[in-house]
Parts: C-alpha cells; sequence; structure tokens
C-alpha cells in the first residue's frame, strides 16, 4: 500500500474471501456486515481488510476489497476440497467427508471469479467491498457424489471423518453490489464440476507431483476416519 500511494496509483485491489463474515445460519452475507472470522486463515484476511480500511480513513487511499466465495477449477492445489476428491476418486481411494458432509459452501468457477475481480477493479469504486458469489449452496455430500458420478466411481468412496476445528458451517453471499456493475456468473455448479473432472482427469503429470511427501503427512493429520460407535 505505501508503494501505491507513492507511485500515485489509482486504484488498489484486495482479494479477500467470504469467510471474513464468519458462519451465516441465515439469510446472505452484504458488504456492510461486520467482520467476524472464526479461524486463523479467515482472521489473517480480516487483519488485512483493517490494514486497508485504516490506509483509506487516514490517506484516501483508492482500494477496492472483493470477498469472493469458494473457488475451485484447473490448477488448484489438491489440497482443497474439490480437486482432493477428484484425484482420490481417480485412484479409487477414498472422499474425506468432514463431519455429517452438511457444511454448505457456494462454489464459484474460477473464470467468473476472475471476471467478477476484474469487473470491481476496472468499474468499482475505490472505497467500496464487492461479494462475489455464484449464488448457490452445496455440502459436502454433493460434492462428493458429484465427483463419483462424472467418474464412474462407487458411491462406497464416501468416507466420513472428524470434523475440523472452527469448521463454519455456512456461508452465502449477496452479490448484488457487483451485479450492478454487469457481473454475473456464467458457469453453473453441474457444467464447471465437468470442466474440472475432464482437466484433473487430462493432467496428472500436474497433480501427481503434489500429492506425495509433506502433502500425504498434512493429509493423515487432518483427515480421521469417524470412529464406529
Amino acid at each position: 500500500m505505501d508503494a501505491a500511494r507513492e507511485h500515485k496509483h489509482e486504484r488498489f485491489l484486495q482479494v479477500s474471501t467470504d469467510e471474513v463474515y464468519g458462519e451465516i445460519n441465515t439469510g446472505l452475507s452484504v458488504e456492510g456486515d461486520p467482520l467476524q472470522p472464526r479461524s486463523p486463515y479467515s482472521a489473517s484476511k480480516a487483519g488485512g481488510e483493517l490494514q486497508i480500511q485504516a490506509y483509506r480513513t487516514s490517506y484516501g487511499f483508492p482500494a477496492i476489497v472483493t470477498r469472493g466465495s469458494n473457488t475451485y477449477g484447473p490448477y488448484q492445489y489438491p489440497e482443497k476440497i474439490i480437486p482432493l476428491f477428484i484425484t482420490n476418486a481417480i485412484d479409487n481411494r477414498s472422499l474425506p467427508i468432514y463431519g455429517d458432509g452438511g457444511a454448505v459452501r457456494d462454489y464459484l468457477y474460477v473464470e467468473d471469479h476472475a471476471r467478477g475481480i476484474d469487473c470491481a477493479l476496472r468499474h468499482g469504486d475505490p472505497g467500496m467491498d464487492y461479494n462475489i458469489g455464484a449464488g448457490g449452496e452445496t455440502g459436502g455430500i454433493t460434492v462428493a457424489d458429484t465427483v463419483l458420478r462424472l467418474l464412474g466411481k462407487p458411491s462406497s468412496l464416501k468416507q466420513f471423518v472428524r470434523d475440523r476445528l472452527g469448521h463454519d458451517r455456512r456461508y452465502a453471499l449477496d452479490s448484488t453490489r457487483l451485479s450492478g456493475l454487469g457481473w454475473h456468473p456464467t458457469v453453473s455448479f453441474e457444467t464447471g464440476m465437468e470442466r474440472t473432472v475432464a482437466w484433473f482427469v487430462e493432467h496428472e503429470e500436474w497433480w501427481r507431483p503434489l500429492k506425495s511427501g509433506e502433502f500425504w503427512e498434512f493429509y493423515q493429520r487432518n483427515y480421521k476416519p469417524v470412529q464406529a460407535g
């Protein structure tokens, strides 16, 4: 931000996340809602936004903030749920579903998210925040079922694991403000998943080297099966 001020940039865009709003049980999060992060990751993103706000107030800094929902698509690191499920299913490994699989996310295809960021940067008002969401609600079980169906794999690959600490149950965004600038999501969850599954099937040379060594150490720490009884 100091460098942007020094070089007198007219616009500065901070990419944040819907997770800064925290868990929302009903309704939709709008840009004016308070930031209530509940995990170290979301707290770090909220901290970045507080710095933005401080520079806006202190220096009239021309910052725009976007808060995107869960994004997926080609080249996503296989620790994330969708590429993890896809690559595990390709190898006939279990798909680890947190808790009861009922945590809801608004999955946004990467190209729609990129267009949303570009729209906010080019047409948004400095000093404003913009939500970017697809407007859907999808649980972990649905994600797993979709992957298995697209790959022709059995449902027996689904495995429920212990829920992660501080796991927010639901995020949901109101993207009306960005829609007013002309942006709308164009890729449905089904179409986006078809594209994403096909990409990972065709690009094993990219993701296989990533799923080795430290990746499996992380995997064993974070995905522990629910014990019967």
